[in-house]
């Protein structure tokens, strides 16, 4: 199916009344944004989505918007969206004010189909425990894939940075270390992750790629030879005191595990976003990577707890 034929393929259950659904794009990043970091404040207390995350999201090369996302407006606003996101991942949202008419009901459908006319057998979404849409979707047998947690470090405290071995050390990634950092990281991640491999301009589009990615963001840590054994990428977001070093992805080489690289790697960004005006550092992990242990072990508390809800196409 082309993407023009996968476009204007609707959906077959009819929208409730008063509602019309059209195809994103890249234009409606704001409004989307808008709506999201709505349900977040709702569901969680605080806005975490910028519009930078759904651009860099929308940026890659492999990404379909037209085919893959799907906007509900009341009118002209926009009052819900889903988009298959890649393989068998998606999300949705609705605003909150906009709860029990259905859109929720509708979407979930919506991303059954839509994804299954992509090609996945299977389809999952990231809801907050216990949220609205955590409980339509159970509601709905949409059953637990993982559990995955915001992890935020107390104010005050810092990663101790360990020492690392001999010849080893921690900067700033330079451009020439763009592909071994993404190496690192998609064999590090594909290690658990059912999913197929990113290529480097997909994973460069969410990371180098990113609006406002500046060098220090990127940070890697190298052996005597100079050699890319582990990568960081820290985002710095929000504003004042609520300005945010947020770990989005940290990988070290499965044979230079147990050394501290990690730990190190971890001090250094939260340390590089503070420099840089944070005042809190934050990252999440999930049960697929064994790694929660490792970060509340260096002081990290658990804040939101999310599910991610998949079902069997």
């Amino acid at each position: 199916m082309t993407s023009a034929t996968a476009a204007s393929a609707a959906y077959s259950v009819p929208l409730p009344d008063g509602l019309t659904q059209r195809t994103l794009r890249f234009e409606d990043a704001r409004a989307v944004t808008d709506l999201i970091a709505a349900q977040e404040v709702a569901d969680v207390g605080e806005q975490v989505v910028e519009l930078a995350d759904v651009e860099a999201d929308w940026s890659r090369p492999s990404h379909d918007l037209a085919a893959s996302a799907v906007g509900v407006l009341d009118g002209e606003r926009l009052v819900g969206y889903a988009e298959v996101t890649g393989g068998d991942r998606g999300d949705a949202c609705v605003h909150p004010d906009e709860l029990g008419r259905g859109i929720g009901t509708w979407l979930a459908g919506w991303l059954q189909d839509r994804a299954r006319r992509l090609g996945a057998t299977e389809i999952g979404m990231p809801v907050p425990q216990g949220s609205p849409g955590d409980r339509l979707l159970t509601a709905l047998g949409w059953r637990v894939r993982w559990t995955s947690w915001v992890l935020q470090l107390p104010p005050g405290r810092e990663v101790a940075a360990p020492t690392l071995p001999a010849g080893h050390a921690v900067r700033e990634a330079r451009p020439d270390d763009h592909r071994a950092a993404h190496e690192v990281v998609e064999d590090a991640f594909l290690e658990w992750s059912r999913r197929d491999r990113q290529d480097f301009a997909d994973w460069s589009a969410t990371t180098v790629g990113r609006p406002g990615f500046e060098p220090w963001c990127l940070r890697v840590v190298t052996d005597a030879a100079g050699v890319v054994v582990g990568a960081v990428h820290v985002v710095l977001s929000g504003e004042g005191a609520e300005r945010t070093g947020f770990v989005d992805k940290l990988a070290v080489r499965a044979d230079r595990r147990g050394l501290g690289f990690g730990q190190a790697l971890l001090a250094d960004a939260f340390a590089a976003a503070r420099a840089h005006g944070a005042t809190r550092s934050e990252l999440s992990t999930d049960s697929r990577t064994g790694a929660l242990g490792l970060y509340q072990r260096v002081g990290m508390e658990v804040t939101p707890t999310w599910l991610n809800r998949g079902v069997a196409l």
